[in-house]
Parts: structure tokens; C-alpha cells; sequence
């Protein structure tokens, strides 16, 4: 294993704009992807072999939410304790809503284990353009090397002891982004609507992390309500595209083509609903928010009731 390198798994946007960004640093960094396109990433070296990955100490997974577990199982025949695996994936997994640091520790030996979350988006974090995100983990030897890793004087990072509250602040603010998309495309809804429709999306969702048994200051944090502001200047964020998409008139799967990249909180938004029923979290908004994605509503009611907060 080489202690300077850094390992990405992943070759979508996500996981190339992590690349780009470690291979400014001094280590030498390390791609993991089976995308032929991906044949010239500048500064970075290309691998399609798991166990050449599992060389680097550090680990950054930035792949689907949707093939966590089972990218785990495969990369976890490769691990050991000495790893640091940390993901870059804003989702829950299957009905039972696990994160991706629950996955990979029932999947693999690495125990020290982290997230990263905020308001960085992909393209800009590629380019180098000045932005800022959060690093969670339980131990704080992860947060050190991922700062070492990633942060510079165009990326400021933030750190978090709460791994599970940073993984459930990022998932809701992917499910949240749609309604924010969805508000601003609709002429009816003016900036003052818009703020308190972020301000009572926030504490709902601080209610639904609790649940989770995070801390909810973590959504109040850059990981969430950070997360969240952002989305309203972001307007190529997929969450945002598809969500102005659908208050257009979209149909659903006209709306994902739109919105490019997957959205993993199409998948989410129905297994956030079913937590919070069986948690007796009052949910207005997420409410709302099912309405948009299944189309159950003629667009002023959603409105309507993404303000009833």
C-alpha cells in the first residue's frame, strides 16, 4: 500500500471532478472506472483492476447509490483494516434507507470510514473554481487525510463527527432541490415565497434526521441548510433542473433526460415519506415533493401545499 496515494472509484462526473481535484494535491492519485471515455483524465492514472486501486491508503467511492453494496462487496475483497474509505454519494439504500458507511461496514473490514457532503458541485470542483464542502467521520485521522487530500486555497472543507447525520443531510437536501426547482419555475412564487419555503423545509428535515438518530444541528450546518441555499442559484443542478422540468409540464422520464445525471431522489422521496409516517414526523413539504414526482396533483395545488408548511 502507498501511503501518498489516493484512489477514486467511480468514472462519472462526480467521481472525475474528485480526481481532478486530489491530482492537484502532492499525492499521486489513482481512477477506477470501466467508462472508455475516461481513457485521458490529466494528472490522474487510470486503473480498471480493484486490487491496483486497493494499493492507495485512501479511498474516495463516488458511484450510484443504487451499486454501493455491491461495488462494496467487490472492493472489499481487496481491503483491510488499514484503509480509509470514504464516499461521495448522496443517497439511502434500499427500504430500509441504510447509508453507504453502513454498507460498506457490513461489506467490507474498513472501519474508518466518512462522507463528504455540501454545496460543491461536480463541474466546479473539476475546474477549480473557489467553493466548500464538509468531511464526516467518527475518526478524526479520516477527516485529517481527506483534508489532505482535497482541500486547498480554491476548497475550504469543513469537518463533522456525525457521519450518519452529514449521510441523511445530504439525501434530504437531493429530495428538497426538486421543490426548489419546481417553485422557481412557477411565476407565482415570489422570492419571500421561496425563502420560507427553504426555512420550513429545513426544519422539517432536522426533524426527519432526529428521527434518524443524527444530530439535527448537522442539517443546520453547510452539510444541509448550506447544501440547500445553494440549490437556488445552482440552475443546472439535476435535482433543480428535473423539478422546473416537471412545473413545466414534464413528464417524469422527460424530466430525468432533462436533468442529465441520475437523481438519486426519485428513487428516495417514496422511502423518505414511509420513515416519516412511521415515525410521526409532520411532512408537508416532502409531502409536496411525492406529489411532484408522481403527478398526483394539478400544479397550484402542490404549490399550495409546498407553503402550508
Amino acid at each position: 500500500m502507498t501511503p501518498t496515494s489516493i484512489g477514486v472509484l467511480g468514472g462519472g462526473p462526480w467521481g472525475l471532478a474528485l480526481a481532478r481535484a486530489a491530482s492537484r494535491g502532492p499525492s499521486v492519485t489513482w481512477l477506477h472506472s470501466r467508462r472508455q471515455q475516461d481513457a485521458d483524465v490529466p494528472g490522474v492514472r487510470l486503473t480498471r483492476d480493484l486490487a491496483e486501486l486497493a494499493n492507495c491508503r485512501l479511498l474516495l467511492v463516488a458511484v450510484p447509490s443504487n451499486l454501493a453494496r455491491s461495488v462494496a462487496r467487490e472492493l472489499g475483497d481487496h481491503l483491510d483494516g488499514s484503509h480509509i474509505v470514504v464516499h461521495g454519494i448522496r443517497g439511502l439504500s434500499g427500504p430500509e434507507l441504510s447509508t453507504v458507511s453502513q454498507i460498506f461496514r457490513e461489506e467490507t473490514p474498513v472501519r474508518r470510514l466518512g462522507a463528504l457532503g455540501g454545496p460543491v458541485q461536480a463541474d466546479e470542483l473539476a475546474a477549480g473554481r473557489p467553493s466548500a464542502m464538509v468531511v464526516a467521520s467518527e475518526f478524526a485521522e479520516v477527516i485529517a487525510a481527506v483534508c489532505d487530500a482535497l482541500q486547498s486555497d480554491r476548497l475550504q472543507l469543513e469537518s463533522s463527527r456525525d457521519l450518519r447525520g452529514l449521510e441523511w443531510a445530504s439525501a434530504l437536501v437531493g429530495c428538497l432541490s426538486i421543490g426548489i426547482g419546481f417553485a422557481q419555475a412557477r411565476g407565482d412564487v415570489s422570492p419571500g415565497l421561496l425563502a420560507a419555503l427553504i426555512s420550513r423545509a429545513v426544519d422539517e428535515a432536522a426533524t426527519i434526521v432526529t428521527a434518524a438518530g443524527a444530530d439535527e444541528n448537522t442539517f443546520y450546518g453547510l452539510g444541509g441548510y448550506g447544501d440547500l441555499l445553494a440549490s437556488m442559484a445552482l440552475t443546472d443542478r439535476p435535482e433543480v433542473v428535473l423539478g422546473r422540468a416537471l412545473a413545466t409540464g414534464a413528464k417524469l422520464e422527460d424530466a430525468r433526460k432533462q436533468a442529465r445525471l441520475r437523481v438519486e431522489a426519485i428513487d428516495l422521496v417514496p422511502r423518505i415519506l414511509a420513515f416519516a409516517k412511521a415515525h410521526e414526523v409532520r411532512r408537508p413539504i416532502f409531502d409536496a415533493i411525492g406529489a411532484i414526482l408522481d403527478g398526483s396533483s394539478e400544479p397550484s395545488v402542490i404549490v399550495r401545499a409546498l407553503f402550508r408548511g
